[in-house]
């Protein structure tokens, strides 16, 4: 089976895990990514495993208005994955020249939230749906919007976001705990945007509760950055937290090892909640327990190797923080499960298994229908 992906998401070297196990499985890959997507370059640019496909393209950064401004050819694909929203540009590009070369095509959608879209993108959305073989929903939630919005093909919940579980391991990393002041200290970490929505300030403001044991690690930037530094120093705790520009995804792991608990205290808003959490999972690997708010998808993801708080209570966050701070063997048992968890449902093998199924189920509806043509005829 030869595989077109088109995907921003492949710009972040830890996702090619999925890439590579779909080669393994005897997938032929090839891959269209941007050079960067927003801030983010391009991580991996070769592979031995599968094709990358550089492509320049036009609004990096904007998941409505991107596209490509190099030729997309499909021709030498069986199937096409367009691992891109249903009313996204680049979407409508793509598929368009999958229908002119007739070849079936398998959209993605994390969309959570019930949403209408203005012209153009609704008008793509439509086109979507009339011309894609199945979807792939990255939540139940995803799946049900496309199920509101007359989707008639095959979904299936798969959440394409997987880890490696090598890389993605405990172990110990005292030289970055020493770097990071972090000796002797119970380390609460934040990987990932620092903007309002994922709940910077509710975090912060948490910290004020915890015993002076406690230290926030912060890492990542964002818009909100400067106001969450404004908010720890009014609040008294600027001592206290530990700020870290972006790292690239292959850093991540070390700093998974390097906290205590990983919180994700996402707030949803009138137009997003929390889609997925791959930090969670990250951080479930390497058996460091997980905090997060009932934003989204956050519960679904850690089940009973994490602790839930309801979005926006500070004091049930610092609750939870502090149990764990308080029970280190409870923690050790969180980690535990954590691994378990991850281990059986978010391994790129897993998840790129499941995304085979889908495309071989697409492939074997097509070549019925090919026959049944013929035999018409």
């Amino acid at each position: 089976m030869k595989l077109l992906m088109i995907s921003k998401s492949q710009v972040v070297g830890a996702y090619h895990g999925k890439l590579s196990e779909l080669a393994r499985s005897g997938v032929d890959v090839t891959v269209i990514v941007p050079p960067r997507w927003g801030n983010q370059a391009l991580e991996i640019c070769e592979a031995p495993e599968y094709r990358i496909r550089v492509l320049p393209c036009r609004f990096s950064g904007h998941n409505h208005f991107y596209f490509y401004t190099a030729a997309i050819d499909p021709m030498d694909a069986d199937l096409v994955h367009l691992e891109e929203e249903p009313w996204s540009l680049v979407t409508y590009q793509c598929l368009r020249e999958c229908v002119k070369y007739r070849k079936p095509a398998v959209v993605f959608t994390w969309q959570n939230i019930f949403k209408r879209y203005p012209p153009p993108f609704n008008c793509f959305e439509r086109y979507t749906y009339a011309h894609v073989r199945a979807a792939i929903a990255g939540n139940e939630e995803a799946r049900q919007i496309l199920l509101a919005k007359g989707f008639s093909q095959p979904i299936s919940v798969i959440p394409q976001l997987g880890i490696d579980p090598k890389l993605f391991r405990k172990r110990e990393v005292p030289e970055l705990r020493r770097n990071l002041r972090l000796e002797g200290l119970f380390a609460i970490g934040y990987v990932g945007r620092i903007v309002e929505e994922k709940g910077i300030a509710d975090l912060i403001r948490a910290l004020v509760r915890l015993p002076e044991g406690c230290v926030l690690v912060l890492v990542g930037d964002g818009e909100y950055r400067p106001a969450a530094k404004e908010l720890a120093e009014r609040l008294g705790v600027a001592a206290r937290v530990r700020w870290v520009p972006h790292i690239s995804s292959l850093e991540v792991p070390d700093y998974m090892n390097a906290i205590d608990v990983l919180a994700l205290p996402s707030r949803t808003t009138r137009r997003w909640k929390e889609q997925f959490g791959r930090v969670l999972v990250e951080a479930m690997a390497c058996e460091t327990p997980p905090v997060g708010s009932s934003s989204g998808e956050i519960p679904m993801v850690m089940g009973d190797a994490g602790l839930v708080f309801p979005e926006g209570a500070v004091a049930a966050l610092a609750d939870q923080l502090r149990s764990l701070y308080d029970n280190p063997q409870f923690l050790a048992t969180l980690g535990r499960r954590g691994r378990a968890r991850v281990v059986e449902r978010f391994t790129h093998r897993e998840i790129a298994a499941q995304t085979v199924q889908v495309y071989e189920e697409v492939l074997a509806r097509c070549n019925g229908e090919r026959r049944l043509t013929l035999a018409v005829r």
